[in-house]
């Protein structure tokens, strides 16, 4: 049993994540979050906590927004978009139970403000890693993002995760490393 409470786009999402793990969720009906929804979430909040696990599309990507900024302190579960698509559709309802399991096993923290920034990632470790002005930077922040634990976003995105969920330099440069790794062994 999951101690949290996990919110979700929908009812599908509610489905997908009671097939692999034994959990509540609170459904924000879409990305027109209306307010007893969120108080539900500052609730579940300051009674159990929260862990946000959105698809990882656009929409998604809003509603993670608007929950973590009326709700600060959230856990985030972020699903890589290939573990997330069935028939060119991207949610959290496509995805298997094990991906679920997966995603909740490497939950994330926001830092709260006034706790203190450990900025360690910035943006010239983006440049050096490629993840900025390289040819395949949008995959390799993909790759990143999914040995990270943070998901796919745009670079300036990417870097604001890594500082809000304090990514420190070691673990940036251990999956720079691994992603390095597995890069050379596809090369002929």
């Amino acid at each position: 049993m999951i101690k949290e409470i996990i919110v979700v786009e929908g009812k599908d999402d509610t489905v997908a994540i009671k097939r692999a793990v034994e959990a509540e969720t609170i459904e924000t009906g879409g990305s027109a979050i209306g307010d007893a929804v969120l108080k539900r979430v500052k609730l579940a909040m300051e009674r159990r906590g929260v862990i946000i696990f959105t698809d990882p599309d656009h929409a998604g990507e809003r509603i993670r927004k608007i929950v973590a900024r009326h709700v600060p302190g959230c856990k985030h579960a972020f699903l890589p978009q290939e573990e997330a698509l069935y028939k060119g559709d991207i949610g959290v309802e496509n995805a298997s139970p094990e991906a679920i399991r997966r995603a909740l096993a490497n939950l994330r923290t926001e830092a709260v403000e006034g706790s203190g920034s450990l900025a360690e990632v910035t943006m010239e470790d983006l440049m050096r890693a490629g993840l900025l002005v390289h040819p395949q930077a949008s995959e390799r922040r993909l790759t990143m993002g999914n040995l990270l634990g943070l998901g796919y976003a745009n670079g300036k995105q990417f870097l604001k995760r890594c500082q809000t969920f304090r990514i420190t330099r070691q673990e940036f440069d251990q999956a720079l490393t691994t992603m390095e790794q597995s890069n050379e062994g596809d090369q002929p």
